[in-house]
């Protein structure tokens, strides 16, 4: 399953699509609480993360990728691909940071 995280855009959106990269068939989480969900379940193989997910309530796209990297750091969630599409400059640093971390993880453990 791919995971698309963003509170506004709709990956289903042509517009949307050809701006930030979505290719329609993703599942859409508005929230950070409802992205770990889906990534809980194990079956995510490609998340793309927006960082500003409105409300303070909704939590942030650096929430999941905190997440991703803890539970690649041990053992418990299955490597999957990943893109940033947040204008959040800062924020988009910041995930990237968090996922790149994750890989190494994932591939320390392969190298076991």
């Amino acid at each position: 399953m791919k995971l698309w995280l963003d509170d506004e855009r709709d990956p289903r959106d042509p517009k949307i699509q050809s701006i930030f990269g979505a290719e329609g068939d993703e599942v859409w989480a508005k929230t950070a609480d409802v992205a770990i969900a889906y990534l809980n379940q194990g079956q995510v193989t490609f998340v793309s993360l927006d960082h500003d997910l409105g409300p303070p309530i909704a939590g942030t796209g650096m929430d999941v990728a905190n997440w991703i990297e803890e539970q690649a750091y041990h053992g418990n969630l299955p490597r999957l691909t990943w893109a940033v599409h947040s204008k959040n400059a800062v924020g988009a640093k910041n995930i990237m940071r968090a996922l790149v971390k994750a890989d190494e993880f994932w591939d320390a453990a392969a190298q076991e």
